[in-house]
């Protein structure tokens, strides 16, 4: 069985200085001739050169995602949580001093991820913290323990500072968990907005 083409209908070149009616020999012709095809050419250049350069721009996204240690996205989901607990706690003072004020806000740790790494990206161990207190005071640790008592209890402070399981996060389970974050972060910048 044979489909049979219908014949293509006669079109007028895309050209303005030539405007020749022809019959196109393949979808999409839009000019007569390679003559007109290299005037016509010209005017999507930029339109091309810009394809190609988000091509390229992907292209090197996927070959640096590539590239990518488990270390580089622990430090990714790192970010995207210290970001979160920054807006999830926007409303509050400095969990150590107390107090507002315009400086520098940081995700402060109240048991170090180098001292127990297994809690890194616990919500309840990561606080709102400002910048003198977490790097000047050291944390202020002492501050930072009476005031977590008040806001998550003491029973749940004394199981933060207890033993825990260590964990050695994949590559996979670091991805999901950035997108995570980005994505609660996201909701909490929603919030805010509205």
């Amino acid at each position: 069985m044979t489909i049979e083409r219908k014949p293509a209908k006669p079109k007028k070149c895309r050209v303005a200085t030539c405007r020749a009616l022809f019959v196109p020999s393949r979808m999409g012709q839009a000019v007569c001739s390679p003559a007109c095809a290299l005037i016509d050419g010209p005017r999507h250049a930029p339109k091309a050169r810009k394809a190609l350069a988000d091509i390229e721009r992907k292209d090197i996204k996927v070959r640096k995602e590539k590239l990518k240690s488990r270390a580089d996205h622990a430090k990714d989901t790192q970010q995207a949580f210290n970001e979160w607990v920054r807006l999830r706690d926007a409303d509050l003072p400095c969990v150590s001093c107390g107090r507002h004020h315009d400086g520098q806000y940081h995700a402060g740790h109240y048991r170090t991820v180098a001292a127990n790494p297994a809690i890194r990206f616990e919500p309840l161990n990561v606080h709102k913290q400002c910048a003198p207190c977490n790097n000047h005071k050291s944390g202020d640790i002492v501050n930072y323990r009476i005031e977590l008592v008040k806001r998550i209890g003491a029973e749940a402070v004394e199981w933060l500072e207890g033993p825990h399981e260590p964990k050695k996060y994949t590559v996979e389970q670091l991805k999901a968990m950035t997108a995570e974050y980005r994505a609660k972060t996201r909701e909490l910048k929603k919030g805010q907005a509205a």
